[in-house]
């Protein structure tokens, strides 16, 4: 008598393989400590931070901070935040950085540099004052000044967005999360940092920061 074998579907054992293969690195990866870009909780539940809540900046960096811990909660009293983010400043400015013969501006230098720090609600400093600078150049023609300005605009808008993520990034680096778990170990900031909240946006009316680009008397250039 025959005995009964069970045939598998066509194709199955190579499936079968084929996931075993990918379980297999899965774990592999896991005990390395790989971990796929995401979410990054904070030791944190709660945050205040003095970046105006109404400015585009603002804006972006709460979404960029909930997005990369979502546990974590904006709140707007400073006493009921576990930790501060503290903007101490935020600089934009436009530099001429070369003329041509005539005296026209053929490009421009965007520099943005913030200043922050990140305490505790007693007060440890868990993040020292940080400055972080971006520069951009951009040429520049003076026959197409609304559109320039327009452009000019953009890239500072580009500039925030990159700083933001930089921000986020020092936030959930694996020191500063051991900094505030062990806080009490730290100084405490000599004085109370302000924490009015602060506009980081061009004025009300839409005109840019800097104005209509004009030539600047003393014009920095290489």
């Amino acid at each position: 008598m025959t005995p009964f074998v069970r045939q598998l579907p066509a194709g199955s054992a190579p499936r079968r393989l084929a996931l075993l293969a990918m379980l297999s690195a899965c774990l592999l990866l896991a005990a390395c400590g790989f971990r796929l870009k995401g979410a990054t909780p904070l030791p944190f539940d709660t945050l205040y931070t003095n970046i105006a809540q109404n400015s585009s900046f603002g804006v972006a960096m709460r979404r960029a901070i909930v997005a990369a811990s979502p546990n974590t909660r904006i709140v707007d009293d400073p006493n009921q935040a576990e930790a501060r983010l503290i903007q101490l400043a935020n600089d934009e400015r436009l530099r001429q950085l070369s003329i041509d013969a005539d005296g026209r501006v053929e490009e421009y230098e965007l520099n943005l540099e913030f200043v922050f720090q990140l305490v505790d609600a007693r007060g440890h400093v868990i993040l020292p004052p940080t400055t972080l600078r971006s520069t951009r150049e951009i040429p520049y023609d003076d026959t197409v000044v609304q559109a320039k300005q327009s452009e000019i605009t953009t890239l500072f808008q580009q500039m925030q967005q990159a700083m933001v993520d930089r921000v986020v990034r020092h936030l959930t680096a694996p020191d500063v999360i051991e900094a505030f778990r062990n806080a009490e170990a730290l100084p405490v900031e000599a004085e109370p940092s302000d924490l009015s909240p602060v506009s980081n946006d061009p004025a009300p009316t839409g005109t840019p920061l800097w104005g209509t680009p004009s030539l600047n008397p003393n014009p920095g250039m290489r």
